[in-house]
């Protein structure tokens, strides 16, 4: 008996011993991991401030006229903040970007588009301008709203009516070739029940999380994605950083 108890003892110290060495071996992978993400937050704050003070001579100039068409996607909680939407609106604005849609789930921003519009000199809707085609106004900034249902809503509009236009077909007794569905035929469609929008050159994500969160998916087919975080946490320096990043990408679109 002395001897089990003599071997259990052993096993429960190196049972104890190899506990400890695990769970100093997590901590101490836990603070290299949280110095990391700090020491990048900090670097990137103090890059932030050196790009919005001028002192980065790579960022004064910049080619703003590549960005033809910019989304915003903003998460739900966030959008409710609706001066730090202005806000961003605003250096967009003075920045030089013309085009642009806003996008939340729930609709927020779209609830205060007027809101949002009183406070933007030179802004118009974006249907609105569409109607008298000021596009070449360099005065102006358009604005489109939207949300998740407007998706939905497109999607059951753009199918309904390629359904009765196949059922037309089918029923005449056309050829199957022209019965056929394609991406074509689909951005045909969404354009015919008006919500054909411009597709976004960039898309900047403001929330926690790293997806377009429910942005129509055909409107991005070609577009570069960029997570900005919490909306709270905005930069101007960093808004800048991304905007520069994309007009030195080169997009090949295929043959």
């Amino acid at each position: 008996m002395d001897l089990k108890d003599e071997i259990q003892r052993v096993r429960l110290w190196v049972n104890q011993i190899g506990n400890f060495w695990l769970r100093l071996v997590w901590h101490f992978v836990h603070l290299l991991v949280r110095s990391w993400y700090l020491g990048v937050g900090v670097a990137n704050v103090i890059e932030s401030y050196l790009i919005s003070s001028g002192l980065l001579r790579r960022y004064r100039f910049i080619d703003v006229g590549k960005l033809r068409y910019l989304a915003i996607v903003v998460e739900s909680d966030d959008a409710c903040q609706i001066s730090k939407v202005i806000q961003l609106l605003q250096w967009l604005q003075a920045f030089g970007v013309k085009h642009l849609c806003l996008y939340d789930t729930e609709g927020v921003l779209k609830k205060s588009k007027e809101s949002i519009l009183a406070k933007l000199k030179n802004a118009t809707l974006f249907e609105e301008a569409d109607e008298r085609d000021p596009l070449l106004d360099q005065k102006h900034m358009t604005l489109e709203f939207a949300s998740i249902t407007d998706g939905k809503e497109a999607v059951a509009k753009g199918g309904n009516l390629l359904f009765m236009k196949y059922l037309k077909l089918a029923n005449s007794g056309a050829e199957q070739k022209e019965q056929i569905f394609t991406e074509a035929n689909l951005t045909e469609a969404l354009r015919a029940v008006g919500y054909g929008g411009p597709e976004p050159d960039l898309l900047l994500v403001y929330g926690p999380a790293r997806c377009h969160l429910g942005f129509p998916a055909w409107r991005i087919r070609y577009t570069e994605i960029i997570h900005m975080g919490p909306l709270k946490s905005m930069r101007y320096g960093s808004l800048v950083k991304a905007i520069y990043k994309f007009t030195m990408v080169r997009q090949n679109y295929g043959t």
